[in-house]
């Protein structure tokens, strides 16, 4: 069966996008059962309808705590068939943090990509803070979700060389094609039953260490991306 996702989006979801186009290449075992955001206008939730896939939009401003606008995600998310024991939550530019109520529904099961190679520079402007930091590795992570902003267990990570002087918003796309890589890839480990957590460690059954890309399109990733998600 396949695991049912509930995916969260604040803006564009080409994280969502990505998802869903390698499900349907039939490389992650999944199903986007609801599309949720905070903000009605989210073209993410312009991509879920163009699919089919079923949406709600849930303006944060219209709850009195943030207590009360996670429970009610919550209820939407369970309504569509998502639980803890099968199902995950993704988070693809949500820009909310989620409150401890929200966490113990899911535990060990929301998900989060960071455009940093984390611990460093976490936040809303991962790129542009390592680009202006003038690191000589920039790249992004997904992690599972914590009570502490881009703080979880890190399932795998994705670094590109930064080029001095080609500013962050240069840095940033070449960063976000690489999270359009090893989002899908964590989320079709997470499908298969490979991941399992050990103190902080999350450690990927079957994994190869890392993958590098070649000159033409320079990357490292570790664990390695597998056969379909490499960049093209």
């Amino acid at each position: 069966m396949p695991m049912p996702l509930a995916v969260l989006v604040s803006g564009g979801g080409s994280n969502l996008q990505s998802i869903m186009d390698k499900i349907d290449a039939g490389l992650v075992d999944a199903e986007v059962r609801v599309v949720l955001s905070n903000k009605p206008g989210a073209y993410g939730l312009e991509r879920a309808r163009a699919k089919g896939v079923p949406t709600a939009a849930l303006p944060h401003a219209d709850f009195p705590s943030r207590e009360a606008f996670d429970a009610e995600m919550v209820r939407v998310i369970r309504a569509h068939g998502v639980d803890a024991t099968h199902g995950a939550v993704v988070l693809a530019g949500f820009m909310r943090m989620l409150t401890p109520e929200f966490l113990r529904a899911f535990p060990t099961r929301v998900v989060n990509i960071h455009p940093a190679l984390l611990p460093s520079f976490p936040g809303t402007h991962g790129a542009a803070d390592a680009e202006a930091y003038g690191v000589r590795l920039a790249g992004c992570t997904v992690h599972l979700v914590d009570e502490i902003m881009d703080h979880g267990p890190v399932i795998i990570q994705a670094a590109v060389p930064a080029l001095s002087g080609e500013g962050g918003e240069a840095l940033a796309a070449r960063i976000l094609e690489l999270e359009h890589c090893i989002y899908p890839q964590a989320l079709a480990w997470l499908a298969a039953g490979r991941l399992s957590v050990r103190d902080r460690r999350v450690l990927v059954d079957g994994a190869e260490a890392a993958s590098c890309g070649e000159p033409a399109l320079p990357y490292l990733a570790s664990p390695g991306l597998e056969p379909g998600f490499r960049p093209a």
